[in-house]
């Protein structure tokens, strides 16, 4: 019998990707970070490659490595590289490394060097994001370094990218200025000599929603688990995961019974209180405490008073709930249940940082739809 568990439909991933990639003509990468985005890295990128996908894309050398010593032999990118990193065992291993400055470079040369073989690079250009990527200012420095590495056999410049800023508002008019920076970078690489197979920019909402964005390559993260990146739309996306627990323990209080710490909740009758075993520890956001969504003895309701690190307790009224029973957090909401869209409304924060939450090692993740 399981106490709490977070289920994974592979399924629901697979035809994320064949959706993501009927909108396209560009090669599609699918991004696995942060562990899958907390649904499991491997499972996620295998999933994600069964319906298609051509890349794979992390932010930190160990996670491509990982995905190496599962045999995922697909092409892989990291791009959050910092310094004094063994990045000769990403060029050994066959991993695209990402390069925004001379700094970042000279070590990817050197990596190659120790690994005997070229290293292949993706040169980043910042076009406002002000976050990872060389400025227009230093571009011209870095596609001349890069440039002469090729030349000698030490680097070969596979990819040229950016990221946005607000591609999850359409039509906000930074996205067309940064793609306008893209474009002036493009042709200072053009003048470089440079031919780079990929030219990528498209997250997640540009995949959705802008195809003059898409280039040679896409690269969406959170579509690929079926949240949308975008307020107010679903674009036909099916959440992969849910979350749950069964209720540990229920008990009858009279009206004016304070509940949790800090008894920032309290009874306005009397009531069936049940005790769910998910707290802050697990990955429920402590901000949503007073106002989390629970589905629970039939009802749709609400975490009553403050999240603690294992528990949170709800108030079921006059309603009949007995030890056992699910207590469903959040899911794809096809049975009235919340959605991870509706906790990151409770919590004041995004889909991606709940899903991601719900992570960790202490929660069971069970996966449909495994294949052998």
């Amino acid at each position: 019998m399981w106490q709490s568990e977070v289920r994974v439909d592979l399924d629901a991933i697979r035809e994320n990707v064949t959706r993501l990639r009927a909108g396209t003509g560009a090669e599609l990468m699918a991004v696995v970070k942060g562990d899958g985005y907390g649904h499991g890295m491997v499972p996620s990128a295998r999933a994600a490659l069964d319906a298609g996908a051509d890349w794979l894309g992390v932010c930190t050398l160990d996670e491509a490595l990982a995905l190496r010593r599962a045999g995922i032999t697909a092409p892989v990118l990291a791009w959050l590289l910092a310094p004094g990193l063994a990045l000769h065992s990403g060029v050994a291993a066959g991993v695209d490394l990402a390069a925004a400055s001379l700094e970042q470079l000279d070590e990817m040369i050197e990596a190659s060097r120790l690994a005997d073989r070229p290293a292949r690079l993706h040169l980043k250009i910042d076009t406002g994001l002000a976050r990872g990527g060389a400025t227009i200012a230093d571009w011209p420095a870095l596609l001349e370094a890069a440039g002469k590495a090729q030349a000698e056999g030490l680097a070969e410049v596979v990819g040229v990218w950016s990221h946005f800023v607000y591609a999850d508002q359409p039509g906000h008019p930074t996205t067309d200025r940064q793609l306008a920076v893209f474009h002036e970078g493009l042709e200072l690489v053009e003048r470089a000599g440079l031919r780079p197979r990929y030219r990528h920019l498209a997250n997640s909402a540009a995949t959705l929603t802008r195809p003059d964005t898409h280039f040679d390559l896409v690269r969406p993260g959170v579509a690929v688990y079926g949240l949308s990146p975008v307020a107010g739309q679903t674009f036909g996306l099916r959440p992969a995961m849910t979350a749950r627990a069964r209720v540990m323990l229920t008990k009858r209080v009279p009206a004016g019974s304070g509940v949790s710490y800090g008894h920032t909740y309290v009874t306005e009758a009397d009531a069936n209180l049940a005790v769910v075993p998910l707290g802050y520890a697990d990955g429920v956001p402590r901000h949503a405490s007073g106002s989390g969504p629970v589905q629970l003895a039939g009802r749709r309701r609400t975490v009553s008073g403050r999240v603690c690190m294992d528990q949170f307790v709800v108030d079921c009224g006059d309603d009949p709930v007995a030890a056992g029973d699910v207590a469903t957090l959040f899911g794809d909401g096809a049975d009235g249940a919340p959605t991870a869209d509706d906790w990151a409304a409770a919590a004041g924060t995004i889909n991606y940082e709940i899903v991601t939450r719900f992570g960790g090692v202490r929660v069971p993740r069970v996966y449909d739809g495994e294949r052998p």
